[in-house]
């Protein structure tokens, strides 16, 4: 689950973590008070769900607050598009406008999970900013990296050692340590799987501020807190994504074609990658999950109808958990209600199988039934005309 950094800030603030003075607006005329505010000369900032927004134009300085008001009505209702966001961008419904600071040094801090070791690990760099992605790839001598021990936790000693690698000295590094051990602090009571500051800065005046903040939940950590479904800015999400939520299902938008229905993330990825093997361009990844029942099975082969990119379903099912007769009973329920005349691909095996298989068959659907993972993969794509492998 992801957050604002309006909202990241609002909590780096409550764990003692100091940020710039700023307003969240939701309109260009709320714009120009906050500039007004903060003294004419700030920085509005596009509140999207993706970072590389300054280099999208989503992040300018003004000098006064009728600029101010100019930029918003710019800004309001704009699609950025950046490289986390993918070709249809994500559009603009809220500023963040911030005091403007002269800032004497940047660097990059994040805390996230490293799924290789199972454990928080602390990442800087001397240098951050826009370009810390290159940074990394050009001179990778320069991010620092200290893995946490989850029994130990992070020890001063151990943030010390990372502000003296910035190259921090004195009360500037003291400050530092101070704040590395509350991020860590806010990393663990909040249940997040990423905490970021890019940049953290020192101004001229000496003082260490989080310029920018990007925060991540644990999804699966979500009931422990019940105010964070209320700070979720659902125009940042793809509608269809909100409807399968409410059904307990996974769903990613993709670019391609093919919409794919399956249960297990890891038979899913296997999924995306067979069907682009043969030459397919999946168009979603949906999982239903291990124990889904026939109106879930419906639900979700709905939802994949509902994308107007899919021109064709490929459902690879094992029925382990699952009975293959059910999910062969869901899919023909969805199709039928919708009226559905795309291709369809079933690969499915498990309990059942052949009775799915015979009332697949005898449905009257435009469906073909797969042997095995490549060979309904293959079928799919020859439906399509994609000339596959």
């Amino acid at each position: 689950m992801n957050i604002h950094e309006y909202q990241a800030k609002e909590i780096f603030s409550t764990f003692g973590i100091p940020v710039p003075r700023s307003r969240v607006a939701l309109t260009a005329d709320q714009v120009e008070r906050a500039a007004k505010e903060m003294g004419g000369h700030c920085v509005v900032k596009a509140q999207i769900y993706a970072g590389g927004r300054g280099k999208a134009g989503g992040v300018k300085i003004v000098h006064h607050p009728e600029q101010a008001n100019d930029v918003a009505k710019e800004l309001f209702g704009k699609k950025l598009v950046t490289p986390q966001t993918g070709p249809e961008g994500l559009k603009v419904r809220r500023i963040l406008v911030e005091e403007a600071v002269e800032i004497a040094r940047e660097f990059y801090l994040s805390i996230t999970l490293d799924r290789a070791t199972s454990r928080y690990c602390l990442i800087a760099s001397p240098e951050g900013g826009m370009d810390i992605e290159e940074v990394a790839h050009k001179s990778p001598e320069k991010i620092h990296v200290l893995t946490i021990d989850p029994l130990m936790g992070l020890r001063p000693y151990q943030a010390r050692k990372i502000a003296l690698a910035l190259g921090l000295t004195g009360v500037v590094c003291e400050d530092c340590v101070e704040l590395i051990l509350n991020l860590y602090r806010c990393c663990l009571d909040k249940d997040c799987y990423l905490v970021e500051i890019n940049p953290l800065v020192v101004t001229k005046a000496g003082w260490l501020l989080a310029m920018d903040g990007k925060m991540s939940f644990d999804d699966n950590a979500v009931y422990r807190h019940r105010e964070y479904p209320d700070m979720v800015d659902y125009s940042q999400l793809d509608p269809l994504e909100i409807n399968a939520g409410k059904y307990d299902l996974a769903y990613i938008k993709l670019e391609g074609s093919i919409g794919c229905m399956v249960n297990g993330a890891g038979l899913a990825m296997a999924t995306l990658d067979v069907l682009k093997e043969f030459g397919g361009e999946p168009a979603n990844f949906l999982d239903v999950g291990g124990g889904a029942t026939r109106e879930k099975v419906t639900e979700a082969f709905k939802i994949i109808l509902e994308d107007c990119d899919v021109k064709a379903v490929f459902v690879n099912i094992f029925g382990g958990i699952m009975r293959c007769d059910v999910i062969a009973q869901g899919i023909i329920e969805a199709a039928n209600e919708v009226q559905c005349h795309l291709p369809i691909v079933v690969r499915m095996d498990g309990s059942n199988v052949e009775e799915g298989k015979r009332l697949l068959m005898e449905s009257g659907l435009n469906v073909q039934v797969g042997d095995n993972l490549g060979d309904g993969a293959k079928r799919i794509v020859k439906m399509l005309g994609l000339g596959g492998k």
